[in-house]
């Protein structure tokens, strides 16, 4: 290549890489804006534009810097975790769970204060406590170096040692990349799921996510970032571990440092010094805290004075320092009788914890789960059958297992199946989950099939229940829903429960189904990572069954909310000759799945929601849930479950709760059903 070539090239290359690095901390700032501060200073249509422009360069140049948004999307699959030791060490804290308790607490410490001050030369000053949220999530440790995030890690057993998962935090978006402190030093903070987002997140996938502390451990700790960015997690930051060349008198100087770095600190903050304060601070959180859009179990109680806390010390499992209290009505201990292993009709293997049962406000609680096997072992749960643990229910959460009761002797091992519980079959690992392959021969994925398939929201098959399924099941050996179609009235009248009427109106019934929605066709299929919202856009985009059976990777991609992990689901799906040679079945018995007509472009629809972003909330009078939606989509409106800055109207009902309280605290305009009725007759009428 001539000389002047190449110094043509290296001054473009060195233009472009110039524009990068003036891209990458102006999109950052408008993260920090949109994210943490939510007061954005752009549109969201400037702002894809300059990250388009990033994305281009990114890949003309090869080059994705460190500080890059980019990173954000999540980068490629893992191989294993690997262990970090934390310059400083994160310490668990010791708990209350009555006002007594809390006191003993507050009156060893100022003991202790005054012993000090007997024999000290510089006397502490007189306690101060600061009270902020205890969160439900997952703690994380962040290691800066030079203004630049180098490193993420779990807490780990003891604090000392966590696990590598720099990958997943990086696609957390309050979480900053760069900060201004150039100095060392680690943050520590807790990384969760948004209810909100948890909600949106289920409407579109059709595996839910059971709870949101669940969801934001799980996000983590999977080996593929990707599924992380998926969820949308938050992370609120709230102690220093460990910071060279400063020091903080405060906790409230601590927070404020923080917030100064760009971090997102919880708003919820109460500097007291006396008891009486910090009780009526905890009875005024007790029935705030369900108003809010994550979860919390408690409140956190801290001396607010850094030389008290350095005089105080720790003992071998706490700082002596900090407590934290937590409602009783959700936390108890009970004993761990078994491990048993369920399997949903995806064939994913759930170990559930079999208890002695325990009572939680009149509520008697026999089973909890355990989510996974990974589950398991970050719980320290291996040797836990025949002992305490600890278990937790609340509004918003089935019960669960925290943990083994600190101290509790161990127990007999809970083993992992070598194979699937329910058909002997081969078990494999899919991230942190595992599944039985023998889809075709396992009973429990046959009968979940059925039972998904018939159900409302798919083909919704009036009078067929799961108790249904497994009776075709066992003795009829019905093992695809293509056969259902195929059923005669002898087929099910010697069905226990079951005689001729009976018989007869579930036969018209599934006749009835034959005439179906593309979108519940779609659905009932149990697609994985394919929920309802998810089937009604593939429908909507694509039009005919035939079309979304025949899609790309690339066309699938073109629809709003349709990542690269559902894409491919979608194609591995259809790709499987076994699945169509059912539909065809279905096909050939007269199933029809209604063509769709595209969605026209909203700007060409005269309605006020045309091209607006719905929330609908609380219970309509004059519509359902479903003819509200239909209506609203019609005009051209999306509808989304969660409320945020896009959000454009919010529809809200009777007993109407957090997102109606969101949706004021952010000023996105409210309308009562009334004048949602008006308006929606007014579009129709013109």
């Amino acid at each position: 290549m001539p000389l002047e070539v190449r110094i043509v090239d290296n001054r473009v290359r060195e233009e472009k890489l110039a524009r990068m690095k003036f891209l990458i901390p102006l999109l950052n700032r408008y993260n920090y804006e949109y994210y943490t501060l939510d007061a954005p200073s752009v549109s969201d249509a400037e702002y894809d534009q300059y990250y388009d422009e990033l994305v281009a360069l990114e890949k003309e140049l090869d080059l994705i810097l460190p500080d890059s948004p980019t990173h954000r999307v999540g980068g490629a699959i893992l191989e294993a975790f690997s262990t970090h030791r934390h310059l400083g060490k994160l310490w668990s804290l010791d708990k209350a769970q009555s006002f007594e308790e809390l006191d003993e607490w507050v009156e060893r410490i100022e003991r202790l204060r005054l012993e000090y001050n007997e024999r000290g030369s510089e006397p502490l000053p007189p306690l101060e406590f600061t009270l902020e949220q205890k969160f439900d999530g997952l703690t994380i440790n962040l290691t800066y170096e030079n203004g630049q995030l180098i490193q993420a890690a779990t807490r780990g057993l003891g604090g000392e040692v966590g696990e590598v998962i720099l990958a997943q935090v990086k696609t957390i978006q309050t979480v900053p990349l760069t900060i201004p402190f150039q100095g060392r030093m680690e943050v520590q903070g807790e990384a969760i799921m948004k209810l909100s987002q948890l909600a949106a997140y289920n409407q579109i996938h059709a595996e839910p996510l059971k709870n949101a502390r669940n969801a934001a451990a799980g996000a983590l700790r999977n080996l593929d970032p990707k599924v992380t960015a998926e969820r949308k997690l938050d992370a609120f930051m709230y102690q220093v571990g460990y910071i060279e060349g400063l020091q903080f008198n405060t906790h409230e100087e601590m927070l404020q440092f923080l917030r100064d770095q760009h971090f997102y600190v919880n708003p919820f903050f109460h500097r007291v010094d006396r008891f009486a304060e910090i009780k009526q601070e905890i009875e005024n959180f007790r029935t705030e805290r369900q108003k809010l859009d994550y979860l919390t179990d408690g409140m956190v109680i801290k001396v607010n004075d850094m030389r008290t806390r350095q005089v105080l010390g720790y003992t071998a499992k706490f700082p002596r320092w900090a407590i934290a209290f937590k409602y009783k009505a959700e936390v108890q201990e009970t004993t761990l009788r078994d491990v048993t292993w369920q399997v949903g009709r995806t064939g994913k293997l759930t170990p559930v914890a079999e208890l002695e049962p325990v009572d939680f406000e009149g509520v008697t609680v026999k089973r909890a789960t355990l989510n996974n096997w990974d589950d398991i072992l970050r719980k320290n749960l291996q040797f836990a059958i025949g002992t305490l643990v600890q278990v937790r229910r609340s509004n918003d959460v089935i019960p669960e297992i925290l943990g083994a009761v600190d101290d509790a002797p161990a127990g007999e091992e809970i083993k992992f199946p070598p194979s699937c519980p329910e058909c002997g079959g081969e078990i494999e690992q899919q991230g942190v989950h595992y599944f039985c392959v023998n889809g075709l021969g396992c009973p429990p994925q046959i009968v979940g099939r059925m039972t998904h398939f018939a159900s409302k929201g798919a083909l919704d098959i009036e009078g067929f229940s799961e108790k249904t399924a497994q009776q075709l099941f066992n003795e009829r050996n019905v093992k695809s829903v293509a056969q259902l179609f195929q059923l005669t009235k002898d087929d099910l009248i010697t069905l226990e429960r079951f005689g001729e009427k009976k018989a007869q109106k579930l036969l018209d019934a599934i006749e009835k189904s034959k005439d179906c929605t593309l979108a519940d066709f779609l659905f009932g299929l149990g697609i994985a990572n394919v929920g309802k919202e998810t089937a009604k856009a593939l429908a909507q985009h694509f039009g005919m069954l035939e079309q979304v059976m025949a899609a790309t990777y690339e066309e699938l991609q073109q629809i709003e909310d349709v990542g690269g992990i559902v894409a491919q689901s979608v194609i591995d799906f259809f790709h499987d000759q076994h699945v169509q040679e059912i539909i065809q079945q279905m096909l050939d018995a007269g199933v029809r799945p209604q063509p769709v007509t595209p969605m026209m472009d909203s700007a060409s629809i005269d309605s006020p929601f045309a091209g607006k972003t719905v929330v609908l909330t609380g219970t309509l009078q004059e519509l359902t849930r479903e003819e509200a939606t239909e209506a609203l989509e019609a005009m051209g409106a999306k509808i989304t479950g969660s409320v945020s800055k896009k959000t454009d109207y919010v529809i809200a009902g009777e007993k109407a709760g957090s997102k109606l309280t969101k949706a004021q605290s952010l000023g996105v305009p409210v309308l009562d059903e009334a004048t949602f009725i008006q308006m929606l007759k007014a579009s129709q009428q013109a």
